[in-house]
């Protein structure tokens, strides 16, 4: 058996999958998954998932990064190497907008990198789920049986209106 165990429960209709995730999420059964081939509204809320703090990182970073560009353009137009060009003044910020924007995404779009692999604690040592009917016309929920009764939670798949329920 995996290092952490999970129940798969197969289902064709992505209405009973709902309702089957809102269930279990009452239960109070923790870390639920789902699988589906397309997306399917509502169903952060039923699985229990919480806003992604990722984009709080992306802003702060990017603006981060802009200032940093801000501060260097400044650093080497006015401190260190002023030079009057067409008599507009040194610490014209327009001139200095292209590099802000270019180290804000570029600030942005790392720290969003490394926030992705940190938000989804990568490398992982949970199982991996291959089902190729997942991205076809089939819907998954996964279950990790951490503190849950093999059991019940088997039960409840096939109550639920699994049409098949897999250990993994």
């Amino acid at each position: 058996m995996a290092k952490h165990p999970v129940l798969i429960g197969v289902y064709s209709d992505p209405d009973i999958l709902m309702e089957a995730a809102d269930g279990a999420r009452k239960k109070g059964w923790k870390h639920l998954d789902a699988y589906t081939p397309y997306p399917i509204h509502g169903l952060d809320k039923a699985l229990g998932l919480k806003s992604s703090w990722v984009p709080w990182v992306t802003l702060a970073m990017g603006l981060t990064g802009a200032a940093l560009g801000f501060t260097l353009e400044y650093w080497v137009h006015v401190i260190e190497w002023p030079m009057n060009i067409g008599g507009k003044p040194e610490n014209s910020w327009p001139a200095f907008f292209p590099v802000m924007f270019e180290s804000g995404v570029l600030i942005g779009g790392i720290s969003t990198f490394i926030a992705m692999w940190a938000a989804c604690k990568l490398p992982t040592t949970t199982p991996k789920i291959h089902d190729e009917r997942f991205t076809d016309d089939k819907f998954g929920l996964v279950i990790p049986l951490d503190g849950v009764n093999s059991g019940d939670a088997e039960a409840y798949l096939k109550a639920s209106g699994a049409e098949e329920v897999k250990h993994v």
